[in-house]
C-alpha cells in the first residue's frame, strides 16, 4: 500500500480537515498521529536546533494548538495521541494498528449527510476567520507603526489601539456570522479565505480611524 505522510504542525482542526476532505473526495484512508509534548520540553528541544525559531513562535503555536477531539469530531475518529516524552515499542505497534485500521476503512463519500455538511461549513468558516484575524493583526500593526512615526502621545496611542481592536472584533464577528461587513462587500463564498476586497475594506476603515488621530 502507498502511504502519504504529511509531517506538519496542523495546529488548527480546519487545517487537518482539509486533508480529510481530500481523502473523502477520492475515497482514500485517513488517520492522524498527534504528538503531545509539554511546552517547556518543546522550548528546550527548539534551543538545541542548529537554527532555532524564536521562543515566542513556539509559545504562540502552543496556545493555538487544537488537539484532535475524538468524541466531538467523527472525522477524527482514527486518531492516535502519543506522549512525545517517552516513545515506546508499544507506541510503534499502536501506530501500525492505526494504519492498518485506516487502510481497511477508507473514507466514504457521503455528500448528502447533513451533519457532514454542517461540519464542513463550521470548520471552513473558522478557517476563513483565522486567516482574516492574521491579516487584520498585520494591518493594525502597520497602522500603529504609522501613528508612532507621527509622534502620537502615549495616551492617544492607547486609545487608537483600543479603537482598532474594537473594529477588528466587529469585523471578525460579522465574518463568523456571514454578514456583509458594513454592507460594503458581498461575501459570495463564506467557506473560503476572505477575498482581498474584504480585507481591503477593513484596511480602509482602519486608515480612517488612524487619520482621525493624526490629522487633528
Amino acid at each position: 500500500p502507498l502511504y502519504l505522510i504529511l509531517d506538519d504542525n496542523f495546529y488548527y482542526q480546519s487545517m487537518r480537515y482539509e486533508v480529510y476532505q481530500l481523502a473523502r473526495k477520492y475515497s482514500l484512508s485517513f488517520c492522524q498521529v498527534f504528538l503531545d509534548c509539554p511546552l517547556e520540553r518543546c522550548l528546550q528541544r527548539n534551543r538545541q536546533r542548529s537554527h532555532p525559531v524564536p521562543d515566542q513562535t513556539i509559545c504562540l503555536m502552543a496556545r493555538r494548538m487544537e488537539m484532535p477531539d475524538l468524541k466531538k469530531n467523527a472525522w477524527e475518529g482514527k486518531s492516535l495521541i502519543l506522549q512525545s516524552l517517552d516513545c515506546t515499542l508499544e507506541d510503534d505497534e499502536r501506530i501500525m494498528g492505526l494504519l492498518a485500521a485506516a487502510l481497511e476503512n477508507p473514507v466514504k463519500q457521503n455528500e448528502e449527510n447533513p451533519e457532514e455538511k454542517e461540519a464542513d461549513r463550521a470548520i471552513c468558516a473558522a478557517s476563513a476567520v483565522h486567516q482574516a484575524d492574521g491579516t487584520c493583526r498585520r494591518i493594525i500593526s502597520g497602522a500603529m507603526k504609522d501613528a508612532k512615526d507621527k509622534s502620537l502621545p502615549p495616551s492617544e496611542m492607547k486609545s487608537l489601539a483600543e479603537e482598532l481592536n474594537k473594529l477588528k472584533a466587529e469585523f471578525l464577528e460579522d465574518l463568523r456570522r456571514g454578514n456583509n461587513w458594513k454592507k460594503q462587500i458581498s461575501f459570495e463564498n463564506q467557506y473560503s479565505a476572505p477575498p482581498a476586497s474584504l480585507t481591503s475594506a477593513f484596511q480602509q476603515e482602519a486608515a480612517s480611524v488612524v487619520n482621525k488621530y493624526i490629522l487633528k
